[in-house]
């Protein structure tokens, strides 16, 4: 009885109500993403058989939208090969790997096998990379007799296939992680690959961050906004090395001839000046990666994560399930004065689940003010918008609080030029002792007098775009009883909050 109260209570608590979550067991990396045939595909690396990290299977959710998803069956299981690690899918219209049959489009999968007795046997070739394909929309897969299709050439840390097609050269490239760096390869039917470049190693010529293993690339092209102008971005994520500790991934901008990707010059002058390129600055967003066969009507890509820090994935006060993925986000290519930056928001999409609750202008804050409480809004579901005109000597400081004496405070102090978010009394934090050891921070970008932002707010999670994206942060809690009011908080300066407006998501069926 005790037993299933406790599950009963984590449910309640815990299980998100607009994050995809697996409906049992344990969840890392997004996997294999693509849009066809008007539904969203994301796989998962998933161990259906317990909430720890274990065998890796890939498990599957489909959407219509990108916010909301429904689990499927297990689509790659592990065998005699190994487990299966990170990869990719990619729609095949032209059938040029030959999969196809009647009429039917495959979709093939690119992903790592990790064999275990290698690994155990202290062996170096522990992963080499295989495919699939799918004759029914990514529902059911068939391994390609052929694996592997690229062996392991004599490097330990050697995964994660991301796929696409360039179109000027009319060929399948593939970017995938070699331990310190990214190895590019090149295809013409997806099954025979040749080696055609590498990026970012040589420790002593080392570009990026490299406080950890690279993992998990991806490369694509992104239209600055407003021009005509295309650059190439390539996405790495590293663990441990990110800018707050643990997990985090980092992005490179600049071009590529069809074999190498070159990084711009005035991108790489900045990074190797000040390293601040990163997607995401909180400790809980790793593992991005974009969908393939699928872009914004301004040419933008859509990404999502894994809302979790190896840091403690494996040991947060979940029970039944562990882990979620971030909300879906667009990502823009920004011009800036020296270089260029990425940008996200929330998709579209999201807004359909909308209801405003609650929209002032002109609010004077001094000491705490409460903006909404749990009578007025729902705040396991809410999106917050607001802006400020001024911040250069106004601190803005938002509170999420409860009776148990819970809070969550997150904000701007102009005084170090840094966001930060505070977890440090926000519930459940003694899991480890990494996860709320110290508040995380992130220099501001933006040399604006002004300063807005979008807050997603979920039961165990908050989302914060700060400078129309060109600032994330995101990390996850565990409050002892649900949130109940929003506050604004004023040290020892009364400010105004030029804007603010409060929306109720809504997502019962």
């Amino acid at each position: 009885m005790n037993t299933k109260l406790e599950v009963l209570s984590e449910e309640v608590l815990y299980r998100p109500n607009f994050h995809f979550t697996p409906m049992t067991g344990w969840m890392n990396d997004p996997n294999g993403m693509f849009f066809y045939n008007g539904n969203y595909h994301l796989y998962f690396q998933h161990y259906p058989d317990g909430n720890k990290w274990g065998p890796m299977h890939w498990g599957h959710a489909t959407s219509i939208d990108m916010v909301t998803w429904k689990e499927q069956p297990i689509a790659l299981y592990p065998d005699e090969m190994g487990y299966i690690f990170s990869g990719s899918a990619v729609v095949d219209i032209d059938n040029t790997s030959g999969f196809g049959m009647d009429g039917k489009v495959p979709v093939v999968a690119m992903f790592t096998y990790h064999n275990m007795e290698i690994e155990k046997a202290e062996g170096i070739d522990v992963e080499s990379q295989a495919i699939a394909y799918s004759l029914d929309e990514g529902i059911t897969w068939t391994k390609y007799e052929g694996n592997p299709v690229i062996k392991n050439p004599g490097i330990r840390d050697f995964r994660d296939p991301k796929v696409l097609w360039d179109n000027l050269h009319k060929k399948w490239i593939m970017i995938l992680a070699a331990q310190d760096r990214t190895k590019i390869y090149g295809s013409k039917d997806l099954k025979k690959w040749e080696e055609l470049s590498d990026f970012g190693g040589n420790l002593d010529k080392a570009v990026g961050a490299h406080g950890g293993v690279w993992e998990c690339p991806d490369l694509f092209t992104l239209p600055i906004e407003g021009t005509d102008e295309v650059k190439w971005v390539q996405l790495v994520s590293i663990n441990p090395g990110g800018p707050n500790g643990g997990s985090a991934t980092q992005y490179f901008i600049g071009d590529f001839d069809g074999k190498t990707f070159t990084m711009d010059k005035d991108f790489e002058k900045e990074l190797k000046e000040n390293h601040n390129f990163w997607i995401d600055f909180g400790k809980d967003n790793y593992a991005g990666v974009t969908f393939s066969n699928i872009s914004s009507a301004k040419g933008g890509k859509f990404l999502m994560g894994w809302m979790s820090n190896w840091q403690y994935a494996n040991v947060v006060p979940t029970e039944t399930w562990r882990s979620a993925m971030t909300v879906s986000r667009e990502i823009k290519l920004i011009k800036s004065a020296n270089s260029y930056r990425l940008a996200f928001s929330p998709i579209e999409e999201l807004n359909a689940y909308k209801e405003v609750k609650f929209k002032e202008e002109k609010i004077e804050v001094s000491g705490e003010l409460e903006i909404i409480s749990s009578e007025q809004l729902d705040l396991t579901q809410a999106q917050i918008k607001f802006n400020i005109s001024e911040v250069k000597d106004k601190s803005l400081s938002f509170k999420l609080s409860n009776s148990l004496g819970d809070e969550l405070l997150f904000g701007f102090d102009p005084k170090d030029n840094n966001f930060y978010v505070d977890r440090r009394k926000s519930g459940k934090v003694n899991f480890e002792n990494r996860y709320a050891s110290k508040i995380s921070t992130a220099t501001r970008i933006s040399s604006n007098p002004s300063l807005n932002g979008t807050i997603l707010l979920d039961k165990t999670s908050i989302e914060l775009f700060y400078d129309d994206g060109e600032m994330v942060m995101t990390e996850i809690f565990f409050p002892n009883a649900p949130f109940e009011r929003l506050s604004l908080v004023s040290k020892n300066e009364i400010y105004i909050l030029d804007y603010i407006e409060v929306n109720q998501l809504n997502f019962n069926d």
